[in-house]
């Protein structure tokens, strides 16, 4: 990583307040270069604190954008962080239309010259995108990383029609505690603790809104934009940045196949959930601000750099590898495609052999699925599959030559199920000659979902269907001596929440089924190639313990990032999670957070029932030169039964020893699809 501490432009950067039309206000901080002419305003927008949690990112990029000559704005959305107003559900139509105005404002200040970016990750990735779709006209260019177009199957909450129990849950039970933060006296002076109490009492479980939708309906249609109408609406350039790490990567597919090319680019890597440019595994990094100054002096400023006539998709394809949780470079190379889909792509069907197989799963298969969201973490990524082949019907196809995958792989399964719902959950992994399993990509489907997502259609028992869905995209070079295997598997928890009946498994036809993949025609060399990573110099700050000692926790030695624990006797597996949220961090400006989380996903190994999962969050924000000690603290757990999701969340907020806020909810929500 290069810092970089010289830039063209000298800079200024102030905390300012945006109206918008309800007279609320929206915190923000502009970072601008010094100089006499209007520039282009780039603009972050999302709901993570951008006094604290977002501050040492938005450091390392923001400062560096304004050293270039544009004006580089971050905003807490409505409800979040030092902004006024009571937050909302993820991304809502008024936290959209928010974003609007705030383009419309930024591009009518007068260090602005009425020309409007947008980026992000995630959340804020997304919202750009969005914005984008509504097509405010001083919008010209978007940078979306890591996000999704399509919130109800390539998102944090269904996979195939199936709930996603791992991130589904974690991240309902982290938004609850996010949402209940308090806004930082620094900024906000003594309103602080009446916005808070206005905050916790508008708050409402996110789980609540996510399981009541469990088919694409219009609440998910509203939040997306892979609607063909959609898509054209977007007006703006789109630079689209993904990771093969990354749940999301197909967002990055599907924009560069569904958006004109005159004004879409693609990049994908091997990183995980992050900015390509930070350097936590897997890499290599790139220099990702050079990369989208490119994008920006392109369609912001009107010059030629070149960004254009780059191919439509660079994407990695990466080398074959031993299973690891951590990797901290994946060797491979840069591919070009001058189109989406690729000429240089072909499909290849490889037909399963074999007698038919009943798949019938313990329902702890993918307990060795890794993170759904990795974030570099030691233990994010997928271990050896051995064990999880062992549990699954598996089909092998032996690789005379080098081949190389690229894009989305796909299955085509018949199928004889004898109860009325299920799930199948199909990886594909790369065999090495020692037998190690290393998990390439994976797909799933609930089988009520197989003739669409938007509806819910019985399995008739008895019945043989053929049954096809895709895996998600992966650039992958499968090398001789290798063998591509296929495993197929009756359940995936705690990725996936299992069925009621789903014990009694399939049985899979191999004659007429058949696993398709994307082969790309292998080249020796490419011209492609970034610069190295470059940021601004680091925000300073520091990780340890409150300057008090205040713990969340006393633990006898570090709590493991993943643990998988077995009841033999009772045939009971306990999956416990440390997302590693951050400890305790101190911040230049005094303010010291500290932040514990656990998950817990259980499951009885013969009941799909049995299912149930817990998240407990501890979030302290203690200023002692205010003598200002808040603490948030949450307990979330679901479970079911055959007709119905139970969720329970408890919520307990102090300020010093005072108790300001303690509500518990408990919902029953039927089941109808997941």
């Amino acid at each position: 990583m290069r810092i970089r501490t010289s830039f063209p432009y000298e800079t200024v950067h102030d905390d300012v307040r945006i109206p918008l039309p309800d007279g609320t206000l929206l915190y923000a901080r502009v970072w601008r270069p010094l100089t006499q002419e209007p520039v282009p305003a780039i603009l972050e927008y999302l709901p993570y604190r951008l006094t604290d949690w977002t501050a040492p990112r938005d450091g390392q990029r923001h400062p560096w954008y304004a050293g270039h000559g544009y004006a580089s704005v971050r905003v807490d959305v409505r409800g979040h962080g030092n902004s006024e107003g009571l937050p909302g559900d993820a991304h809502s139509a008024a936290e959209l239309a928010d974003g609007v105005e705030v383009v419309d404002w930024l591009a009518a200040q007068p260090w602005c010259d009425g020309w409007v970016g947008m980026f992000g990750i995630s959340w804020g990735g997304f919202d750009s995108l969005r914005i984008a779709a509504l097509a405010p006209e001083p919008l010209k260019a978007v940078v979306t990383v890591c996000c999704t177009d399509d919130r109800y199957d390539n998102d944090a909450y269904y996979r195939g029609g199936s709930v996603l129990a791992a991130d589904m849950h974690a991240w309902a039970a982290t938004m609850l505690a996010f949402v209940a933060r308090p806004p930082d006296p620094l900024h906000v002076g003594d309103a602080w603790r009446e916005m808070w109490l206005a905050r916790l009492d508008a708050v409402e479980p996110f789980v609540h809104t996510w399981l009541g939708h469990q088919t694409r309906d219009d609440y998910w249609r509203h939040g997306s934009v892979r609607e063909d109408e959609d898509y054209d609406a977007i007006g703006a350039a789109v630079l689209a940045v993904g990771g093969w790490h990354d749940p999301y990567r197909d967002t990055v597919l599907r924009l560069v196949e569904h958006l004109p090319a005159d004004r879409v680019r693609g990049i994908v890597g091997p990183w995980s959930h992050q900015y390509p440019d930070r350097g936590l595994p897997p890499g290599p990094a790139i220099g990702f601000l050079q990369e989208t100054l490119r994008w920006w002096d392109q369609h912001l400023k009107g010059i030629d750099t070149g960004v254009m006539r780059e191919p439509l998709l660079r994407a990695y394809v990466s080398d074959s590898h031993p299973p690891a949780t951590v990797l901290d470079t994946l060797p491979g190379r840069w591919v070009g495609e001058p189109s989406w889909p690729s000429p240089h792509v072909t499909t290849v069907a490889y037909g399963l052999q074999g007698a038919p197989v009943l798949v019938r799963s313990p329902q702890h298969t993918g307990v060795d699925a890794g993170r759904f969201r990795p974030l570099g973490n030691d233990a994010d990524l997928p271990p050896d599959q051995r064990e999880e082949d062992a549990r699954s019907a598996c089909f092998e196809f032996a690789t005379g030559e080098e081949t190389w995958v690229l894009g989305r792989p796909r299955v085509r399964l018949r199928v004889t199920s004898e109860v009325s719902r299920g799930q199948i959950a199909a990886r594909l992994c790369d065999v090495a000659p020692d037998g190690s399993s290393t998990l390439v990509t994976r797909g799933v489907l609930n089988l009520s979902a197989r003739h669409g997502r938007d509806r819910v259609v019985p399995w008739e028992p008895g019945a043989t269907q053929e049954v096809a869905f895709e895996l998600n995209g992966i650039g992958h070079a499968f090398p001789p001596g290798h063998r591509i295997r296929l495993a197929v598997s009756s359940a995936y928890w705690p990725w996936i929440w299992p069925q009621p009946g789903s014990q009694a498994g399939f049985t899979l036809e191999p004659a007429g089924s058949f696993l398709e993949l994307p082969v790309r025609a292998r080249e020796s060399a490419s011209d492609i190639a970034f610069e190295e990573p470059e940021q601004s110099a680091p925000l300073g700050v520091t990780r340890g313990v409150a300057a008090d000692g205040w713990s969340p926790a006393t633990l006898d030695e570090p709590r493991p990032e993943r643990l998988v624990v077995r009841d033999v006797a009772k045939g009971e597996w306990r999956l416990e999670v440390d997302p590693r949220y951050g400890g305790t961090r101190v911040y230049p400006d005094g303010l010291e957070i500290t932040e514990d989380a656990l998950e817990t996903y259980t499951i009885d190994e013969q009941d799909p029932l049995s299912a149930r999962t817990r998240s407990d969050l501890t979030i302290r924000l203690h200023r002692p030169e205010l003598a200002w000690d808040t603490t948030v603290r949450t307990r979330s757990e679901i479970t079911c039964d055959g007709t119905d999701f139970h969720t329970s969340d408890e919520v307990v907020c102090t300020a010093g020893d005072e108790v300001v806020f303690h509500r518990t909810w408990e919902k029953r929500i039927p089941r109808t699809a997941g």
